[in-house]
């Protein structure tokens, strides 16, 4: 990368050079209208994504963490998709790590200076002892930043497996990586401000990453989110609704499996479909590698 050149999502957009006299409808249609751009950018970094699943899955089927790193807007969405795993997909917390530059308060607030510091990014990812199964997911716009391009150095010097995700190409954090995943989506409509395409590509990316992860690592059955954690009323209903579709059963049926194979819907799929108890379902679904498919054949 010419660092004598601005990178493309910092260049001015052609065609809204006077945005600033638009009435509420032309503004807000000119937002949508783009964001559409990040949806291509994403199908084009399709193969890219696809062997950052490949390789990513069976480090995290022998016991491997993610672990999400980024700076502002790009740490944020990182961070989200971390919390979101184990509600969705009973992923254990603590194999789901996000690093945000200048610590949690940056969360809700930009602590100046702190995506600069590329050695507070080395130092900590490294407190976290990564390992060859572990896989770091780092997340730049810019690609160039130079906390998240610490973390690259301090992981790939561990072994880690890598996954950098910018929207700049021949960017140092997608080249540095094991896998690059660039997300070309061009110059913004407001000049300069990633959040705005350049983000909505990044969580489109992870969207897709972490989804396809979770479906190879047997959360998922036909298209059924199997593995989910019922910790409030909606999730409960939610339960009790998915275990019916699997089954072709009532909601009555479904509710007693559901509270027989305490509150888990892949052994309850398990018990009704091939009429077993509750804990020769989970034996079976345990020799299957949490596979409720695998678990029901004979």
């Amino acid at each position: 990368m010419n660092a004598m050149l601005p990178l493309r999502t910092e260049q001015p957009y052609p065609g809204h050079e006077r945005l600033d006299e638009y009435g509420p409808r032309e503004l807000v249609d000119a937002f949508i209208d783009d964001q559409a751009a990040a949806v291509t950018a994403v199908r084009g970094a399709s193969a890219q994504i696809t062997l950052a699943v490949e390789a990513a899955v069976p480090r995290l089927a022998n016991g491997g963490r993610i672990i999400y790193v980024g700076a502002g807007t790009s740490g944020r969405l990182g961070l989200l998709d971390s919390v979101e795993l184990h509600p969705t997909f009973s992923w254990p917390r603590d194999r789901s790590i996000a690093l945000l530059a200048g610590g949690p308060s940056a969360i809700y607030e930009a602590v100046e200076g702190a995506e600069d510091d590329h050695e507070q990014g080395a130092q900590d990812l490294a407190a976290l002892l990564p390992e060859p199964r572990d896989v770091v997911v780092l997340l730049a716009a810019s690609g160039a930043t130079p906390y998240t391009l610490g973390a690259l150095a301090a992981a790939r010097a561990a072994g880690a497996f890598t996954i950098g995700i910018a929207n700049n190409p021949g960017s140092p954090l997608a080249e540095g990586a094991d896998a690059g995943i660039i997300l070309d989506t061009g110059p913004e409509v407001i000049s300069g401000s990633t959040r705005l395409k350049a983000g909505t590509a990044q969580k489109i990316a992870l969207n897709t990453f972490s989804s396809a992860l979770m479906v190879r690592l047997n959360k998922v059955f036909g298209n059924l989110m199997v593995d989910l954690r019922p910790t409030n009323a909606k999730l409960v209903r939610r339960s009790i609704r998915l275990i019916a579709l699997a089954t072709g059963t009532n909601e009555i049926q479904a509710r007693a499996a559901f509270e027989s194979c305490d509150r888990q819907v892949k052994p309850a799929i398990v018990s009704i479909l091939k009429g077993l108890g509750p804990e020769h379902a989970r034996e079976r679904l345990a020799a299957a590698n949490g596979s409720v498919r695998a678990a029901l054949r004979d």
